[in-house]
């Protein structure tokens, strides 16, 4: 009999626990909340958006990408689909994305805990691990409680993010202890800070295209809603550009998002010059102010005429060259130098960790010291929004439950 501790009762921790289970392991889960899957029951505004059907790998990012295909692989998402499926999980798929039909996160919670339960596995609830120590081939876990011995460990821990539901980053010193070495964690899926403050456009969603350019090169676009800060922009287009802006920043680098506040044009033949002309043509009569709070929200008009120095009762036509030059670029290409992101309480995930360079990527086994495992936001692994790193958790959790068991996970 072997005796398989899992840290961390979370997304990855609590599926390595019930694929580790076999008849004759004996698996505990350790968790320091008074609960499991806490930081579950926030995800996808608390309805759980927990698998994407677009698993294309450049939804994955790392410091060793060309790594990723080794875990993201076809065989292992089917098999995480086929999981869900086993304990009765219908999913509500909206534009890719997985919803539980219940649109309630606590359901995948429920199904996960109800697994765990029947299949014997042992929960210690309000349980900090502060030490592992391995001797004569046992792992000793230390804490408030007692020491614990097992024969094999899957650290579960999480990343720095969102630290209200448990997570302290104390997975990254377990790893430490055993010669691993650590990326720098940063704050990623996260709100962004802009150097220009603008009080007048807060609280605003709307539609646009994010370009994200550092040093003057377009790095990545994005397309979709974002919220209008005071201090800057949130909403998940600009959270898949934070991975890229927060490291460029502690390197140094210049982060410039541009806003095109008109995306339905873009993929028009038509110029937005055309456009406009057009426009004033069709809607006789009209103001510029006039012609643009038909299409966006009137405080963000103000905003975008106050920028390009036009006054609200000018007609287009009436315009000179240069100034519907400067108004189109003011509403196609608003420019934020960004010069932060919000910290880890408020981020979703962290970018960096353990380099994937030092696991075994089919098993998730540590190459500095057999039978420990690593899973979950602790590695070099962020996904975008949109399920991915749930989706990450989940197949990081079950290679590692997997491995411990010894054979193939049985769903009956």
């Amino acid at each position: 009999m072997k005796k398989v501790a899992v840290i961390g009762g979370g997304a990855s921790g609590l599926i390595a626990a019930i694929y580790a289970k076999n008849k004759t392991n004996q698996v505990v889960i350790l968790e320091r909340n008074s609960t499991c899957g806490k930081k579950l029951l926030m995800t996808g505004n608390g309805k759980c958006n927990y698998w994407n059907e677009d698993q294309n790998i450049e939804h994955y990012h790392s410091e060793e990408d060309n790594l990723l295909t080794k875990i993201i692989t076809e065989e292992n998402k089917q098999e995480i689909l086929h999981f869900f499926a086993s304990l009765g999980i219908v999913p509500k798929i909206k534009n890719g994305y997985y919803y539980p039909f219940s649109n309630q996160a606590s359901t995948i919670k429920n199904v996960l805990v109800k697994e765990v339960e029947k299949r014997k596995i042992e929960i210690k609830t309000n349980f900090l691990v502060t030490k592992i120590k391995k001797e004569n081939n046992q792992f000793f876990l230390f804490s408030s409680e007692g020491t614990l011995v097992f024969d094999q460990v899957i650290v579960a821990t999480g990343s720095y993010a969102c630290p209200k539901t448990g997570s302290t980053g104390m997975g990254y010193s377990f790893a430490k202890s055993f010669h691993h070495t650590i990326i720098s964690p940063l704050p990623s899926l996260v709100k962004l800070i802009a150097e220009k403050k603008v009080n007048d456009w807060q609280k605003i969603r709307t539609d646009v295209i994010l370009t994200l350019e550092e040093e003057g090169r377009k790095i990545k676009e994005e397309k979709g809603e974002v919220q209008l800060t005071a201090d800057g922009i949130s909403g998940i287009c600009t959270f898949n550009l934070s991975y890229y802006i927060k490291k460029g920043l502690q390197q140094g680098k210049k982060e410039v998002v541009k806003m095109n506040f008109f995306p339905f044009l873009k993929e028009q033949n038509i110029s937005y010059e055309e456009w406009f002309q057009k426009q004033s043509k069709l809607v006789k009569n009209r103001t510029i102010e006039e012609l643009l709070d038909a299409i966006l929200h009137p405080k963000l008009v103000q905003v975008l005429l106050k920028e390009s120095g036009i006054k609200s009762n000018q007609l287009w036509e009436n315009l000179q060259k240069k100034e519907q030059d400067k108004f189109i670029e003011t509403i196609t290409a608003f420019s934020l130098n960004i010069v932060d992101t919000y910290s880890y309480e408020e981020a979703q995930a962290c970018s960096g960790g353990i380099p994937l360079s030092e696991i075994v990527l089919e098993t998730m086994e540590s190459k500095k010291q057999k039978n420990l495992y690593f899973v979950g936001e602790l590695l070099d692994v962020v996904g975008d929004c949109g399920g991915y790193n749930l989706s990450f958790a989940w197949i990081s959790g079950m290679l590692a439950g997997k491995s411990c068991k010894g054979e193939e996970y049985d769903s009956h």
